[in-house]
């Protein structure tokens, strides 16, 4: 019988060389002489519990692999995962997974480093562990590894630098302290900023100006009473340099040539539709010129291919159509300024274009348009002063900032016993008796005798019906004494001066951001600073309450606001010269009590250019003495009394010589023809020097080589009585160049400029104020390029929806743009506008002879060389 062996089967388990959560106790057998395990077996797991450390931040494991003599023949830290990440990388990685964990984290990072590991190894991204550390690590260990030589420089596959891993948009958030630690870094070894650099500054300056315009935006919408939807699109980049066009421009997009790609052609019936869709019906926005361009273009093709009847015909039916808007928004400053700035524009437009020009000069088309811009104007000071009239009393008369200052401030015309409803509770029991010199004694004490003085006050009736008596029974009825101020003091807040100056520079900014030409700015708000002069005169001269020392004084300062206000928005100074009158009469208020020698007030009198002697006689005789207060001398007095009576007797004679001029320019020339000729030559010539000046004055703030302080405003008539004329309006003038009718205002200046200007003002009150604009009177820029550009879109306003199908494809039309039913004729509106349009009375120009809201026989029988 045959026999057979088997060997004997080895039925012990395999070890675990990659087991989950190593520890030392578990792998020290294993890596023992005797634990039967080959070299190759004992590396791998020397190496997974190497990465299993790095994973979860052992420093107790990864501390017993580099000091126990049987692993440490094992240990590889130059091994990397599939994802080619090193030990170091895997450690970083783990950052924030288990944050009480960090710390021993960390320790092993600077563990790997000390023991040789290699910091600047990359993974299959282009990673180096200082890439990782810059997105998760805390700034000590990102400091480290710089100190163990890693490379700010390095870039990853896809160009990115660690800084620019945390900033490359926008910084990370919680990573500002690395951002600012790898920044600092990289400028110690000469970086200056790359790209990506640029670029997320970029990216976040035009966060912060869309943040502060959005809040710009929303502050002058509460003070004006702006729509959200007159801004338009906030998406549009409304940044732009002084510098953006100062390029030489090529006289032909001036004046293009004469073909059809420059005009656009109509018929005579469709100019209702037009004027319907392109004006009348047109969604206003914030520096949408496009009225103006397609009127210029459609202007252009009636006189370049048609005769002057229809270019006449045009101007008039677009000008009586934006005046028919505008009218029936007089309130809504919004549409004023924006038809406003369209109406340059059309003005710039056509006044550049030299093949146009001859034939719109005969015609006087361009007054025309001149006028319409005119009346826009006048609305819109309207408006100012509309607004300006609700703050002037409460805001810049009657607030006082220094009101403490003035509290106990008694006058000559007060009665003792109202002044229990002053601020101050005064002592009841105290008695008035005589003093031995005969002068009445305050609150028990003797004032400083004064010549000359108050007598004193009769003494009481001693009857038991006397006024004092029933002074006390009042007191005693409605108990102790309660300041007025007190009781109204939480119901209502009068307007401060920051409520005008608010409202001021809200208006200021609508009217930059909407690109009114700077001429027009600047002339709007001398007209507005000369109305509120002229009316705070007035009011201070005729209202007895507002003439004496503490006034003057209070009402002073709240005129140095508006005279700041004034240089802060980097207006010429000339705009706030019309406060002179004001100026004089304050410190006339303020010093002519004080005034007891008649040499002082000659002197005096010399400095006041601005006031006549009914000015100051008024002044004097209606002045509101303070108690214990001094008075002008007899002889000072007497000598405005006969001031005034000179000054009147020199007002009648300049009335007489122009009533009789008057009378000789209305005779007939047959009479005195050669008289007549002579006084028309010299009115003429002063009224055309008076002109010249202004003119230049306003060609001045388009020169580069002036300054501010240069610049004067239009000189308003000499006032011969009291008081100032509110009403008289100044000449609005344009420039000459018609190029600088297509300037715009600069936008704001950035925050650094700002506070340079801020510091400046606050340094100076000089003439140099004016001058912080190193570049001309006014800060401009030239869009000739912009202002001419009209693109596909554009077009659909031509017609309105009746033929914005040609240009771009449109949903459903609204409701406002459907056309007109087939049952009312358009044309009987336009031949019934005389009706019930009114007329605009010129405020500064003559009227022209045009008919408004007539359609001339051409426009039905005429037809175009195109049809």
């Amino acid at each position: 019988m045959a026999s057979s062996s088997f060997q004997r089967l080895d039925l012990s388990p395999e070890p675990d060389l990659h087991p989950l959560y190593p520890l030392p106790s578990q792998i020290a057998p294993l890596l023992s002489r005797h634990s039967g395990l080959s070299p190759a077996q004992k590396s791998e797991l020397v190496s997974h519990c190497m990465s299993r450390a790095c994973v979860f931040g052992d420093l107790s494991l990864l501390s017993y692999l580099f000091t126990d003599s049987q692993a440490q023949a094992y240990v590889d830290l130059g091994v990397q995962d599939e994802d080619g990440l090193s030990l170091i990388s895997v450690t970083i990685l783990g950052f924030g997974s288990e944050s009480e964990r960090d710390v021993e984290r960390e320790e092993c990072v600077r563990l790997l480093a000390s023991q040789g590991a290699d910091i600047h190894v990359a993974d299959n991204s282009g990673w180096t562990p200082l890439h990782h550390a810059a997105l998760f690590a805390p700034p000590t260990l990102v400091s480290y590894l710089l100190t163990r030589g890693a490379s700010l420089f390095v870039k990853t596959r896809r160009k990115l630098t660690a800084l620019d891993i945390v900033t490359a948009h926008s910084t990370v958030p919680g990573r500002e302290d690395v951002a600012l630690l790898l920044e600092e870094a990289m400028r110690s070894e000469g970086w200056s900023g790359g790209k990506l650099e640029e670029a997320r500054r970029l990216l976040e300056s035009r966060r912060k100006r869309k943040g502060k315009e959005k809040s710009i935006r929303n502050e002058i919408g509460s003070t004006l009473g702006i729509a959200p939807k007159w801004w338009g699109a906030d998406d549009s980049d409304t940044e732009s340099s002084e510098d953006e066009e100062e390029e030489e421009v090529s006289e032909e997009l001036y004046t293009p040539p004469l073909d059809y790609t420059s005009m656009l052609v109509y018929s005579p019936e469709s100019l209702p539709y037009i004027f319907q869709s392109l004006i009348l019906n047109f969604p206003i926005s914030l520096g949408n010129s496009h009225p103006a361009k397609l009127l210029y273009r459609l202007a252009r093709f009636a006189c370049l291919t048609c005769d002057h009847t229809w270019l006449e015909e045009f101007i008039l039916g677009a000008t009586d159509s934006i005046e028919a808007t505008m009218l029936s928004q007089t309130e809504d400053i919004t549409c004023l300024v924006f038809w406003l700035y369209n109406a340059t524009v059309w003005l710039h437009l056509m006044r550049c274009d030299e093949s146009i020009n001859e034939a719109c000069l005969l015609l006087g088309s361009f007054d025309i348009i001149e006028e319409l811009i005119n009346s826009i104007f006048v609305f819109i000071i309207r408006f100012a002063e509309q607004r300006i009239d609700q703050l002037l009393d409460s805001a810049l008369l009657d607030y006082s900032p220094l009101s403490s200052e003035f509290e106990s401030i008694q006058f000559e015309s007060e009665w003792s016993f109202l002044r229990s409803f002053g601020t101050k509770k005064k002592n009841t029991t105290a008695t008035v008796t005589p003093s031995t010199s005969g002068t009445p004694l305050r609150n028990g004490v003797a004032p400083p005798s004064t010549t000359p003085s108050r007598p004193p006050s009769p003494p009481p009736q001693t009857h038991s019906r006397s006024f004092s008596s029933f002074a006390q029974s009042l007191s005693r009825a409605r108990g102790p004494p309660t300041p007025l101020q007190a009781l109204f003091q939480d119901i209502s807040t009068s307007p401060t001066m920051a409520d005008v100056t608010g409202f001021l520079s809200a208006l200021h900014t609508l009217l930059t951001l909407a690109g009114v030409n700077p001429a027009l700015i600047t002339q709007l708000w001398s007209q507005i600073m000369y109305w509120t002069a002229c009316e705070t005169f007035n009011r201070i001269l005729t209202r007895k309450k507002y003439l004496c020392r503490s006034k003057a004084i209070q009402i002073s300062v709240n005129v140095s606001t508006l005279e700041e206000w004034v240089g802060k928005m980097a207006l010429p100074r000339g705009v706030e010269s019309h406060f002179a009158p004001v100026r004089e009469l304050l410190n006339w208020l303020q010093c002519l009590s004080s005034i007891t020698e008649f040499a002082n007030l000659i002197a005096t009198i010399q400095t006041m250019k601005h006031l006549n002697p009914l000015q100051m006689r008024r002044a004097v005789r209606d002045y509101k003495y303070e108690v214990n207060e001094g008075r002008m001398t007899e002889e000072c007095t007497q000598y405005l009394a006969q001031l005034q009576k000179d000054w009147e007797r020199h007002r009648v004679k300049l009335g007489v010589e122009a009533l009789r001029k008057e009378v000789c320019i209305d005779r007939d020339y047959e009479d005195n023809e050669s008289f007549n000729d002579n006084l028309r030559a010299t009115s003429i010539s002063t009224t055309s020097s008076e002109l010249g000046t202004a003119q230049r004055n306003i060609d001045m703030l388009f020169d580069r080589a002036q300054e501010k302080s240069a610049w004067e405003p239009a000189k308003p008539p000499q006032a011969l009585g009291e008081l100032l004329d509110s009403r008289f309006m100044l000449p609005l003038l344009f420039p000459s160049d018609p190029r600088m009718l297509g300037a715009a205002p600069v936008l704001p200046p950035n925050e650094k400029r700002r506070s340079d200007q801020l510091e400046a003002l606050d340094v100076t009150r000089s003439a140099s104020r004016a001058s912080m604009n190193r570049r001309g009177a006014v800060s401009y820029q030239l869009k000739s390029k912009q202002l001419r550009d009209v693109s596909v879109d554009t077009l659909r306003w031509v017609d309105g929806v009746r033929s914005a199908a040609r240009w771009v494809q449109l949903s459903e039309p609204e409701e406002e743009d459907r056309e007109p039913s087939p049952d009312i004729d358009p044309m009987d509106t336009y031949e019934n506008e005389d009706d019930t349009t009114p007329h605009i009375t010129p405020f500064t120009r003559k009227p022209s002879a045009r008919s408004r809201g007539s359609i001339r026989a051409s426009w039905g029988g005429e037809t175009t060389p195109i049809e």
